[in-house]
């Protein structure tokens, strides 16, 4: 019975230490934003079709109609509030869910839908909730499994995860992962993450996915700022930052 006490708080322990604490989550979440919305304030509201074969982007997260987080997002919101105004669109989302369709056809005024449903409190958290049950808590996994513990490397899985998804195809962060010293950390942290973001960017440049390469190839910068965060040795991902790039101009604060 001891023993078993003592296995459960050095589990605890260990997996408190491989966390992202919360002041670095939330400027995790702003360096995302910034990238995704152009600004540090998460954009529940905002909903567009980027043209990047994955059907209209939406939320805080980007969450897609072509992936199958979009739907994840409006089956939880729809569960909770059956009448909201994106429920009438759940058998669509579905339907493109499973065949990985970017079709927008038969969405007509899904947009304005989902910004309505963005000043509903509720319909902000179930974006929270699945933020972290499809992106966050992953990355943090994969972070532990790789070897990565700084905030910043775990930033670093964090964004690539939004970006690139969890998936078993050639763009994920799987695919990324792997292709970054057999997958773990081996001697020096930083060196090892510089090499993951020289793979994300190089992956960013010539997506194996093709409909994503004109949209993926302007966003190289995100990478780029990371790189400069890194090689600032801002490991505890620690504010005020001051993210300039040739496409964005903001500052994380403390």
């Amino acid at each position: 019975m001891k023993f078993s006490l003592i296995f459960v708080i050095i589990f605890i322990a260990l997996r408190v230490e491989a966390d992202m604490n919360a002041g670095a989550k939330h400027r995790c979440e702003e360096y995302t934003s910034i990238f995704e919305n152009d600004t540090i304030e998460l954009q529940y509201d905002y909903c567009e079709n980027i043209d990047d074969g994955r059907g209209f982007t939406s939320g805080r997260a980007g969450f897609c109609t072509g992936t199958g987080d979009a739907v994840e997002v409006v089956r939880k919101y729809t569960h909770q509030k059956s009448d909201n105004p994106l429920a009438k669109y759940l058998p669509e989302l579905e339907r493109l869910a499973k065949e990985g369709s970017d079709d927008v056809s038969k969405l007509g005024g899904y947009c304005k839908a989902w910004q309505q449903s963005a000043k509903d409190s509720a319909f902000r958290k179930v974006q929270d909730d699945i933020s972290d049950e499809t992106y966050y808590r992953p990355a943090i996994k994969h972070a532990q499994t790789a070897g990565v513990k700084s905030q910043l490397g775990m930033c670093a899985f964090y964004d690539c995860i939004i970006q690139h998804g969890d998936g078993d195809d050639q763009d994920s962060i799987n695919a990324i992962i792997k292709k970054t010293h057999g997958g773990h950390v081996s001697g020096d942290e930083k060196s090892w993450l510089k090499d993951f973001l020289k793979n994300r960017r190089a992956d960013l440049m010539d997506p194996h996915d093709k409909d994503t390469r004109d949209e993926w190839r302007q966003s190289v910068d995100r990478v780029d700022a990371m790189v400069k965060l890194l090689d600032a040795g801002n490991m505890d991902f620690k504010g005020p930052m001051h993210i300039k790039t040739p496409n964005h101009d903001a500052t994380i604060p403390a």
